[in-house]
């Protein structure tokens, strides 16, 4: 079975078995920004190169990390619904990219995720 896997992926999904399993709610967070990030991140590599296999593996990767982010919300923090909106919005852009790639609406996306990324990131 392990002969089957690109030792990239497994290298990857090792690691990040490894985070979850030691993070707590915060580096959870973390993981799934990372992973939304990357995954849009691959999402635009493979559409620039006509790979419609990764693109779609990179919009589900993408997918699932929205979902994670989605369902962690705290609905009583006071930024609940702003998040919520922000991570609708994406999924939105991201389902609506299987049938319709919008590179720039992606990137976009990308980009807000980035900057909540960087906002959450510890300073130092």
């Amino acid at each position: 079975m392990l002969a089957l896997t690109d030792p990239h992926e497994a290298y990857r999904r090792s690691a990040f078995d490894a985070r979850v399993q030691g993070g707590d709610s915060a580096a959870l967070v973390q993981l799934c920004l990372e992973q939304a990030i990357a995954g849009l991140g691959s999402a635009l590599f493979a559409q620039e190169r006509g790979d419609a296999s990764l693109r779609s593996k990179a919009l589900t990767r993408t997918l699932t990390a929205i979902t994670a982010l989605e369902m962690g919300v705290d609905r009583n923090a006071p930024l609940a619904q702003a998040l919520l909106q922000v991570y609708g919005a994406a999924r939105k852009a991201v389902l609506d990219s299987v049938t319709d790639f919008n590179a720039d609406l992606l990137q976009s996306v990308r980009q807000d995720f980035l900057d909540i990324e960087s906002a959450l990131r510890p300073a130092g």
